[in-house]
């Protein structure tokens, strides 16, 4: 999808569709209220009609208004406007795309400057409404034999901007998002990909695709290599499984080498049975997205290449099937991790963690600025936050205070849970230096405290992303999350050079 912006007068706009707001009671928006006026009053007397009041995310779309140079004008309901905030506007974009897709429309003009949230931008708005148009046309069907007759013709948006907005702002914005959906569709298109298919080599295939086409520097350790390094967390969580575990590195360069990189650690177990801890059998075909980390760094360094960020960053994937076997680790068992430090593995379902702390140690010799890490790592932080927003905790308080405000930013929130001392007894074990579960409670933070062991050295950040990474029931699919917070994190820190 092409996104442009134009500004000046509604006028100029001569496409399929205009879009315009209406809030509750019939309220014209200020751009509705040009168009009015260009059409003598004939958006009026369709709503004295009765036909739409403004209620939040109904639409009426209107042929041949008089006067209007776009062939169709599309009226979006906004709601109250006291009321009208974030949520209301992006559901109302949401509206908006579901209307268009019904219909043949190629190209729409949609009035930003008509739609800003109160506390918001004209850029805010354009990212937004970028990402939230490649969702509405994004499908993953590539393993249907027959994929949908009827595609979405919606081609290209025009962002209708008055002439007191920044253009140059908005011009970013609008890159910037375009980039960042592109990101999302990979981790999304990643983490929907069948099990039996999205393994540990296939991973490192598509690292490979992708260190081509942008020109980044990858490396690969096989289980051998693991071995000899001494990555005995690791290669635990891979014993139950016939696929081979891979470690895989990309490096993106946009800055000089002596520039130290942000380094991305993110959880791909491709397949997750629980290990000789065996999961119910209940949704568990959804435990294909426990590679949901390992997804977003692979979105999240295709955005950052797409838009050349003069910045460094390193991603580093370990990537393994977690699956019970005669040769699987079992609850009791005691491996050396890549630190030294000793783990007694409790529940192999708690392997997360595992391969997590092998990789945070080996992105010690990157000599990191700052280190985050991405999993799917507990259900205990989707009961503490639900699906709304991310679990957060680290080590370095301006960092999360960083990654915070970037969530806040670009509307992919994060919120930050306790990360005291006081846990990290919950880890003790009788028989090694830590357990690798802390018990029943705070097991979202428990498990961050182990992480925590293997971080010393440089300042850190962990991201659970396990109730923010997909969607369950009707909806089902991977979300593309936390892409947007971690691009606009490192969108930020690029600017500061």
């Amino acid at each position: 999808m092409d996104f442009t912006i134009q500004s000046g007068d509604l006028e100029k706009y001569h496409g399929d569709c205009i879009v315009v707001g209406v809030f509750e009671s019939r309220k014209l928006t200020r751009a509705a209220k040009a168009l009015d006026e260009m059409s003598k009053s004939y958006l009026t007397k369709v709503l004295d009609q009765g036909d739409m009041d403004g209620r939040a995310n109904t639409t009426l779309l209107l042929h041949n208004v008089p006067v209007i140079g776009s062939k169709r004008v599309l009226l979006v309901g906004l709601g109250k406007e006291e009321e009208y905030a974030e949520k209301v506007f992006q559901e109302a974009t949401r509206a908006v795309f579901k209307a268009l897709h019904q219909t043949g429309v190629k190209d729409i003009g949609l009035c930003v400057a008509d739609l800003i949230v109160k506390g918001r931008d004209a850029a805010w708005s354009v990212l937004q409404s970028t990402l939230l148009a490649e969702e509405s046309v994004y499908r993953f069907d590539r393993l249907k034999s027959k994929r949908e007759e009827r595609q979405p013709s919606l081609q290209k948006i025009i962002f209708l901007i008055g002439d007191e907005v920044a253009t140059a702002e908005t011009e970013q914005a609008s890159q910037q998002g375009a980039a960042i959906a592109r990101g999302m569709n990979i981790a999304k298109d990643l983490g929907n990909l069948a099990p039996n298919i999205c393994t540990p080599t296939y991973l490192a295939e598509q690292a490979g695709e992708m260190a081509k086409t942008y020109n980044l520097k990858l490396s690969v350790l096989e289980e051998k290599d693991m071995e000899a390094l001494g990555m005995g967390a690791l290669l635990a969580v891979a014993r139950g499984s016939h696929q081979p575990a891979k470690l895989i590195v990309l490096e993106y360069c946009g800055q000089k080498n002596t520039e130290k990189p942000v380094v991305l650690v993110g959880k791909g177990v491709t397949f997750d049975t629980g290990g000789i801890s065996l999961k119910p059998a209940a949704d568990l075909d959804e435990m294909k997205y426990d590679m949901g980390g390992a997804a977003s760094v692979f979105g999240i360094l295709t955005a950052v290449a797409e838009m050349k960020l003069p910045i460094n960053v390193t991603g580093i994937i370990p990537t393994t099937e977690n699956m019970p076997g005669g040769n699987a680790t079992k609850p009791g068992d005691v491996v050396t991790s890549l630190s030294g430090q000793t783990i007694e593995i409790l529940n192999t379902d708690a392997e997360g963690r595992l391969i997590l702390c092998d990789a945070l140690a080996y992105a010690e010799r990157y000599n990191p600025e700052v280190v985050i890490d991405i999993a799917t790592l507990t259900g205990a932080c989707v009961v503490a936050l639900g699906h709304v927003v991310s679990g957060l905790m680290g080590t370095d308080e301006p960092l999360v205070q960083e990654l915070l405000q970037a969530g806040e930013k670009v509307s992919d929130r994060a919120w930050q849970l306790p990360l005291g001392d006081e846990y990290q007894e919950l880890l003790r074990s009788n028989f090694a230096d830590m357990a690798n579960i802390g018990g029943r409670w705070g097991g979202a933070i428990t498990a961050a405290c182990f992480l925590s062991r293997f971080t010393r050295k440089y300042r850190w950040a962990h991201l659970d992303i396990a109730g923010t990474a997909w969607k369950s029931g009707k909806e089902k699919g991977a979300t593309g999350r936390p892409v947007p917070l971690l691009t606009q994190f490192l969108i930020d820190r690029a600017q500061q050079h």
